[in-house]
C-alpha cells in the first residue's frame, strides 16, 4: 500500500495481510487464525469459517497465535497453531487448531479448547458464514442432527429469527453441476440471518440461543469441534476476470427522489455546532435530528440548547425521544411537550421509542415489560399534535424485524444500522454495504410505502442492544461494538458513506442520517487525527455531496464490480446527471466512466469522486 495509512484509516495500524492458501481450484485467506473468502475456481463458496469466543457482553476475544506453522504445495495446504483467551477475571481458555485443504475440494478445520479454570462465555465455537450475493433465496439441502434431510431455501427477505435449527450440515450449489457441503460436528448448530445486523452473510453458529447464556466451560474439560467443507461435482468454471480490467459504470432507469440528509445532534455537541455555524451551513443538511433521553438526564437545558441551534440554522427538525414508559404515558409525553414549548424549540417531527426497546430480545428470551406500542404512539400523538410522528427502533433493523411496530399509527418508520456488531475488520465493514438492499427490501415488504427513514448509521456503535454497554476504544483500534472508530476520521468513512447512500438509494427513503456534526460520529476532527483539530474530516465531503443530491431523481447506477466501486446517481429537473463514485478498496482502481461521456479515471484507495 502506497497511500498514507493514517489518512485512510485514522490510525497508523494496518491490518495484517492475509496468507493465501491454495490447493488446485480451492483457495482461502488465513487471517488471525481463521479462514476468509473461501473460493473454488474463483467463486466464493463460504465467506468465512471462524472459531469465535465471546464474552458475556458478546464482545469477541482476539487471541494471539503461537506455534504457527503453514505448509502448502500445489495440491494441498495445512495450518496449525495454538492460542489463548484471557478473561477479565483471570480465567484462561487454551486453543489448539489445525486446518487442512486439498485439491480435491476438501477442507477441514478442527479446534480443541481446554479451559485452565472455569471459563464464562456467551459463545465458544465455530461460526460459518455463507455469502448472500447469488445465494439469497436459493435452494439448499439441510441435514439435521438426527440425519434427516430437508430441501429448503435460504431466505430472500430477511428472516427475523433462525431459518434453520438443529443443524449438522448444509449443502448449496456453487454453480451448475458443482455443490458444496459444509458439515459441522462437535455440537448442535443453527443459522441466523445476519443481514438483520447489516452483515453480508448467513451465519451458522454454535450453540443454540435457546440455551442459557452466558454459560461456563468447566475447568480441564476439552471441547472439540470440526467443520469440513466438501466440494463435489463436474462443471466448467468461469474464466477469472483480469484484475487490471476497468470497473465500468452503467446508468439505468430513474426512480423516486433521493432522500434528505440529516445529522444527529447530542446535547453536549450543540456548542461546537454553534461555534462552527459556517461549516454547518457549508455541509448543508436538510434536517437536524436531536437525541433526547430523559432516562439519561436530558431535560429543559438540552431542549433549550437545541432551540438555540435551530434558531441559528433553521431547517427541518426531528426529536428522537426515548420514552421511559415508567408510568402514565400521557403524563410522561405531555411533560416532554411542555418542556419543548418552554424551550421554544420548533419541531417538524418527533420519533418515539420505549427505552426497553433499545435492548435486543434474542430468540428464546422473554420480552421485557413494555406498554403496547399503540398506547405509546397514541399518547405521543396527543402530546404533539400537528407534527409528524415516527416510530420504529433507535437500535437496528434486527429489533424492528423482530418487533414490528403498528405503522398505521405513524407518519414514518425509522431504524439504524451499525457495521461492527459482529466484526470490525476493514473487509467486513465494507462488505456490510451488500446487506443494505436486503434490509430496505425487507422493510418495504413489512411496511409497504410508509415514509421510511434510516439513521443515524455510523461505523462506530452509539449504543449496544446486546450487552451492558458499548466497548470503550481509547487506543483507536478496530473493535466490534466500539463507541468510537478510528476509520470515521479517515478516507475509509467517506467511501463507506457514499457506498451506503448508493446501496439504499432505490428504497425511496425520506431521510438518511450517516453522521453527526461534532463528536465521535461527526464531521469535525478531534485532536490527533489525520486533519487538524476542528477541521472537516474526509467524511465531510461525502455528507456534503449527499446533501447536494437531496431531492434529485434517483438514477440507477450499477458498476461491473460492486465489491470494488459503488456509484450513486441523480438527475435534476433540467436533466443534468450528477454522480458520486466510491472506491471501497485499499487499492487503486481504474473506472470506465464512458457512461458519463468521459474516458477512464484511476481512483486511489477509498477515494470518492463527483462526476457532473
Amino acid at each position: 500500500m502506497t497511500a498514507d495509512a493514517f489518512l485512510l484509516y485514522g490510525t497508523r495500524v494496518v491490518e495484517a495481510e492475509p496468507v493465501r492458501l491454495s490447493a488446485g481450484l480451492l483457495s482461502a485467506d488465513f487471517v488471525n487464525g481463521n479462514l476468509r473468502t473461501i473460493r473454488y475456481g474463483g467463486i466464493e463458496v463460504l465467506r468465512a469459517i471462524a472459531y469465535i469466543v465471546r464474552d458475556r457482553d458478546w464482545g469477541t476475544y482476539e487471541p494471539e497465535l503461537t506455534d504457527l506453522a503453514v505448509d502448502q504445495d500445489a495440491d494441498s495446504f495445512s495450518v496449525s497453531y495454538s492460542a489463548s483467551c484471557l478473561a477479565p477475571g483471570g480465567s484462561r481458555l487454551d486453543l489448539r487448531a489445525t486446518i487442512k485443504g486439498s485439491a480435491n475440494g476438501h477442507l477441514v478445520f478442527d479446534v480443541s479448547a481446554v479451559p485452565e479454570s472455569d471459563f464464562e462465555t456467551n459463545r465458544c465455537g465455530f461460526c460459518i458464514l455463507h455469502p448472500i450475493a447469488g445465494l439469497s433465496g436459493s435452494p439448499v439441502t439441510v441435514e439435521h442432527t438426527d440425519g434427516s434431510l430437508v430441501a429448503a431455501k435460504l431466505p430472500l427477505l430477511i428472516d427475523p429469527w433462525q431459518p434453520f435449527k438443529d443443524l449438522r450440515a448444509i449443502t448449496h450449489e456453487v454453480r451448475p453441476g458443482i455443490t458444496a457441503e459444509c458439515r459441522m460436528e462437535g455440537d448442535t448448530f443453527e443459522m441466523e440471518d445476519q443481514r438483520n445486523w447489516s452483515d453480508a452473510s448467513y451465519k451458522t453458529y454454535v450453540r443454540p440461543l435457546a440455551l442459557p447464556w452466558p454459560y461456563v466451560l468447566p475447568a480441564g474439560q476439552t471441547v472439540s469441534q470440526t467443520v469440513s467443507l466438501r466440494i463435489t461435482g463436474e462443471g466448467g468454471m468461469p474464466a477469472a476476470a483480469s484484475a487490471a480490467e476497468p470497473v465500468s459504470v452503467e446508468l439505468g432507469e430513474t426512480g423516486q427522489r433521493l432522500p434528505d440528509l440529516g445529522v444527529i445532534i447530542y446535547p453536549d455537541e450543540v456548542e461546537a455546532a454553534l461555534a462552527n455555524l459556517s461549516t454547518l451551513t457549508k455541509l448543508g443538511p436538510q434536517q437536524l435530528v436531536f437525541h433526547y433521553d430523559p432516562t439519561r438526564g436530558h431535560g429543559l437545558e438540552a431542549l433549550q440548547s437545541y432551540a438555540r441551534l435551530t434558531a441559528a440554522y433553521p431547517v427541518q427538525t426531528t426529536l428522537e425521544c426515548v420514552v421511559a414508559c415508567a408510568g402514565d404515558l400521557d403524563a410522561e409525553l405531555s411533560a416532554v411537550a411542555n418542556l419543548v414549548r418552554q424551550a421554544g424549540l420548533k419541531l417538524s417531527a418527533i420519533a418515539v421509542s420505549p427505552s426497553v426497546d433499545r435492548q435486543s430480545t434474542p430468540p428464546g428470551s422473554a420480552w421485557p415489560d413494555c406498554p403496547p406500542l399503540e398506547d405509546v404512539y397514541a399518547a405521543a400523538r396527543r402530546a404533539f399534535p400537528g407534527i409528524k410522528l415516527g416510530g420504529g427502533m433507535f437500535s437496528y433493523f434486527t429489533e424492528l424485524n423482530r418487533k414490528r411496530v403498528p405503522a398505521g399509527l405513524l407518519d414514518f418508520i425509522t431504524h439504524c444500522t451499525c457495521p461492527i456488531v459482529h466484526a470490525a475488520d476493514d473487509l467486513s465493514v465494507m462488505q456490510s454495504l451488500e446487506a443494505l438492499p436486503f434490509i430496505t427490501a425487507s422493510a418495504r415488504a413489512i411496511f409497504g410505502a410508509k415514509p421510511y427513514r434510516i439513521g443515524p448509521s455510523t461505523i462506530a456503535m452509539r449504543q449496544n442492544p446486546y450487552g451492558g454497554a458499548t466497548k470503550p476504544n481509547p487506543e483507536g483500534q478496530r473493535i466490534a461494538m466500539a463507541d468510537r472508530d478510528p476509520r470515521h476520521a479517515g478516507l475509509f468513512a467517506a467511501a463507506w458513506a457514499i457506498g451506503y447512500a448508493a446501496r439504499v438509494a432505490s428504497a425511496g427513503l425520506e431521510l438518511l442520517t450517516l453522521s453527526g456534526f461534532a463528536g465521535p460520529f461527526g464531521v469535525l476532527a478531534a485532536s490527533g487525527e489525520p486533519v487538524a483539530e476542528g477541521a472537516p474530516r474526509p467524511i465531510f465531503d461525502a455528507i456534503k455531496g449527499l446533501c447536494e443530491m437531496a431531492g434529485l431523481a434517483y438514477v440507477a447506477a450499477r458498476t461491473s464490480d460492486q465489491t470494488k466501486v459503488l456509484a450513486l446517481a441523480g438527475r435534476s429537473a433540467s436533466g443534468k446527471t450528477v454522480a458520486w463514485l466510491a472506491n471501497l478498496t485499499a487499492d487503486d482502481v481504474t473506472v470506465d466512466i464512458s457512461a458519463f461521456g468521459r474516458g477512464q479515471l484511476v481512483m486511489t484507495p477509498y477515494a470518492i469522486t463527483r462526476i457532473g
